[in-house]
């Protein structure tokens, strides 16, 4: 299996993970954020269950559907990450329209946002660096 693939089954299980650890209580304050710094609701939680599905469904098809994963999840993620670094609020999980800018502070806007930002750059390093030319065709159809 190539890397852009493994890459992909990694994304998978990172998201997957993710999701899991915000029903775990130990990690919430006694506010409810998780690691003290935010909530995760059902928007953010479909968000990260979906971006895992799709990662490990490209991954599990062919070199080709993970490279477009990357390439496509990967400027998505991104810019979230930065919007919701500015505005407290991202875009992909609806954030931005349900609660509008969110006044934080700066250390809670940074370490909210910084796994967006750090996931959705390494995507595109992904999807644009390491996936650059195509594999073999023996390569791009699931077993």
């Amino acid at each position: 299996m190539d890397r852009v693939r493994k890459f992909g089954w990694f994304y998978f299980a990172g998201f997957i993970a993710v999701v899991a650890v915000g029903y775990v209580p130990q990690f919430h304050d006694p506010e409810g954020n998780l690691f003290g710094l935010f909530k995760l609701d059902l928007y953010d939680d479909s968000l990260h269950f979906f971006s895992g599905v799709w990662a490990g469904l490209a991954a599990w098809w062919s070199y080709p559907a993970s490279r477009t994963y990357f390439r496509l999840f990967g400027p998505l993620y991104f810019a979230d990450g930065v919007m919701g670094l500015f505005l407290g609020s991202g875009y992909l999980d609806f954030g931005i329209f349900l609660y509008g800018p969110i006044k934080e502070s700066l250390y809670a806007h940074v370490f909210a946002n910084l796994p967006h930002l750090v996931i959705g750059g390494l995507a595109i390093w992904i999807g644009y660096r390491l996936a650059k030319s195509p594999v073999s065709t023996t390569e791009t159809a699931p077993a």
